[in-house]
């Protein structure tokens, strides 16, 4: 539990900052709903008006110490010539930087805050890991929510296609559903569209359930009339399995990858994964 924004921590940063407007005064108790807000008269520029500017503390304990480092910045008393027009020009503080510091505005974990979708199991959201044609190994960081690099892969392939995940689904490897959307063009890591489910690859990597979905983008118009994985030409099925059979033999790991099931069974994992990380949210709620 962050400390709350008391008359202490406002003492602080009147301190630090003797610009500090000191007939404000700091509520006792901070509470998820409640917020402060400290005016701020920043050093006269060369125009020799005051710089003033609307800080708003919240509950967040980083956002706390990132802002009494704000109050204490000083503007330099001669600014270069060609930044006038450009500090005159640009919208206040408040409107510019106050509403991305909002608790509404903090960034949304893409496997728990990304919505799966109306249409799902059959048409789903995934977010994109890894783009097709990279030989770098993306993956989430389940903490941070962020795409991390987990490692350059040993061998030499690329992704035959874009790879992800399904945003709230769970598997028995405690991971979000995993996705491979094949469509035109690659996407960057990070960005999430909608597939289509049309099959499934059974896959037991390093003695664990490891399957794929294989999933065509929902607004490609070159892949999304495709329904089924037996639609798709042999020789790109084939790729993506020696893909997936050859990516980890360098790293002395074990693949073994099974005939493509189709698109109903994919329909019927994904569905299966929703109803585990339902029954997780839910179990997770009781303790």
């Amino acid at each position: 539990m962050p400390p709350p924004a008391n008359d202490s921590l406002f003492s602080r940063l009147s301190a630090t900052n003797p610009r500090v407007n000191k007939s404000l005064t700091p509520s006792q108790n901070l509470t998820d709903q409640e917020d402060l807000m400290l005016l701020v008269p920043y050093t006269k520029g060369p125009n020799k008006k005051p710089y003033m500017a609307i800080i708003k503390i919240c509950s967040s304990f980083s956002l706390l110490h990132g802002l009494f480092q704000l109050a204490s910045m000083t503007t330099p008393t001669e600014a270069p010539k060609k930044r006038e027009s450009y500090q005159s020009s640009r919208p206040p503080l408040n409107e510019r930087i106050i509403s991305s510091m909002s608790r509404r505005s903090v960034a949304a974990h893409p496997w728990h805050d990304l919505e799966i979708g109306p249409d799902a199991p059959t048409i789903f959201n995934c977010v994109i890991e890894i783009s097709k044609g990279s030989k770098v190994k993306y993956e989430l960081d389940k903490t941070t929510g962020l795409i991390k690099v987990d490692r350059v892969l040993y061998s030499s392939v690329v992704y035959p296609h874009n790879y992800g995940f399904v945003p709230r689904t769970l598997c028995e490897d405690n991971d979000p559903l995993d996705v491979l959307v094949i469509m035109q063009e690659p996407i960057l890591p990070g960005c999430f569209l909608r597939a289509k489910a049309i099959g499934v690859m059974p896959m037991i990597d390093q003695g664990e359930k490891d399957d794929k979905i294989i999933a065509v983008c929902a607004d490609d118009p070159e892949y999304r009339h495709y329904t089924d994985i037996k639609e798709l030409p042999p020789h790109r099925l084939a790729e993506i399995r020696r893909f997936f059979e050859d990516y980890k033999k360098n790293e002395n790991k074990e693949v073994a990858v099974d005939d493509f099931l189709p698109a109903d069974k994919a329909i019927e994992a994904v569905s299966h994964s929703m109803d585990l990380y339902a029954d997780y949210i839910v179990e997770g709620l009781r303790r």
